[in-house]
């Protein structure tokens, strides 16, 4: 017999109660394990340092959800578009991946996106330009999750000294500040455009109402009065002198000549106010500032850029992937990930945070944030946009007009979007 002390009293059990009160114990424990093990696992995909990041917020949804574990992938974002299609070709995607938002019409074009439309967001807490590049024909296929613009830095210092305390506000305040800088000589020039970005005459073309391509998609808007007007504003930057007609490779070290005053201004997205924080001297930190983009006839249009969330159709944890999207879209998760990267966060309510009050550079991102507009929803686009900046070098250096400029963007948006027009004519296009 089994002896066992209870109370100063020797009592005796049987061997068998005993086995018997250890199998009811090891019961209980693995019932418990088993309620408190995660029954789905979610694959997500993440791109360049976001895709590192996001892995720290991830332990806080899973003690909320402890039946769902979250397991996530890199990707650098050189190799993150062909690493996406390849895995929907080969039937090989993730539950939920972050993408670019110019992305997400080429992925639902091929069938590869998760319809949203139904899930609970409160999309009027979301900046209406950075939205519509989650909605392909009336249907959402992406959350936002962290967004970006272009906006104008600027050297204080220079332009109050040419009569802007404030940065202009107009195309023609600009032109002004611009050549009072160049005959003042404040800096060598008024403000640095590499020739080989699309982002400038996109974002003239936008603030002077131009859609870049027919409402239906399917052929170049180039020629029209609203491109044709803006492309002649970014080229004659150039043949005033205002600009240097260099590529980004011959730009030697952006930061080092905006601190010398090489240039008094250059348009850029948010990523570069950590850069100014960190690599302008001390003395200069007092001296630059942002404002939204100058437009024909007040604050211009600029772009809608940014990450959003989507689901791949083919995922079969759809309801634990809604949940996740949900989670980093609170405006809590949001101003957590801007802590921890410094990505802007999708939502307004959460740009009442402290954290994002405290950096005087953001203001005008904020109000830029309301004045925004999608890229055209084609697939072609990345091409169609090479072609901009091809020819708008071409017009800047003199080598073409800017008619000819604009019918030749025509006819190679015309050529690219040639087999959209042929599945239209069949009625089967997203």
């Amino acid at each position: 017999m089994q002896r066992a002390e209870c109370r100063g009293q020797s009592r005796e059990f049987p061997k068998t109660s005993i086995s018997a009160l250890c199998t009811l114990l090891s019961a209980l424990w693995v019932s418990c394990a088993a309620r408190t093990q995660p029954t789905e696992t979610l694959e997500l995909w993440g791109l360049g340092r976001e895709g590192e990041v996001l892995t720290q917020l991830i332990p806080e949804f899973e003690k909320q959800n402890p039946k769902i574990k979250v397991t996530v992938q890199q990707i650098p974002w050189s190799a993150a578009h062909e690493k996406l299609l390849t895995a929907f070709v080969g039937d090989a995607t993730p539950d939920i991946a972050q993408m670019g938002n110019t992305w997400i019409p080429e992925f639902t074009a091929v069938g590869a996106l998760d319809d949203l439309s139904a899930l609970p967001i409160e999309k009027n807490d979301y900046f209406p330009g950075i939205w519509a590049t989650n909605v392909v024909d009336g249907k959402l296929y992406g959350v936002p999750w962290y967004v970006d613009t272009r906006v104008l830095f600027y050297r204080r210092d220079m332009l109050a000294r040419a009569g802007y305390p404030n940065a202009p506000r107009t195309w023609a305040e600009w032109l002004d500040a611009m050549e009072k800088i160049r005959a003042r000589k404040l800096s060598r020039f008024g403000i640095i455009m590499p020739t080989n970005e699309w982002e400038e005459p996109v974002t003239f073309a936008f603030s002077n109402g131009s859609t870049l391509l027919t409402p239906d998609g399917t052929r170049g808007a180039f020629r029209q009065k609203a491109f044709a007007e803006a492309f002649a504003f970014y080229v004659d930057i150039y043949k005033r002198g205002y600009a240097p007609v260099d590529t980004n490779q011959q730009i030697a070290n952006l930061h080092q000549q905006f601190a010398q005053g090489d240039f008094a201004m250059f348009i850029t997205g948010p990523w570069n106010v950590g850069e100014c924080r960190r690599r302008l001297p001390a003395d200069m930190q007092d001296k630059w500032a942002t404002a939204p983009l100058p437009g024909r006839n007040g604050i211009g249009v600029s772009l809608a850029g940014g990450s959003s969330l989507v689901i791949f159709r083919a995922s079969k944890q759809k309801e634990a992937a809604r949940k996740f999207i949900a989670f980093l879209s609170e405006p809590a998760q949001q101003v957590r990930f801007f802590e921890l990267t410094g990505d802007l966060p999708a939502r307004r309510s959460a740009w009442q945070s402290p954290a994002l009050a405290a950096e005087p550079a953001f203001p005008a991102f904020r109000e830029q944030l309301e004045s925004v507009r999608p890229l055209p929803q084609v697939p072609e686009w990345e091409q169609i946009a090479t072609a901009i900046y091809d020819r708008g070098e071409a017009a800047a250096r003199g080598t073409i007009s800017v008619n000819e400029a604009v019918a030749q963007l025509d006819a190679r948006a015309d050529a690219l979007l040639e087999k959209r027009r042929w599945i239209l004519s069949r009625g089967s296009v997203r």
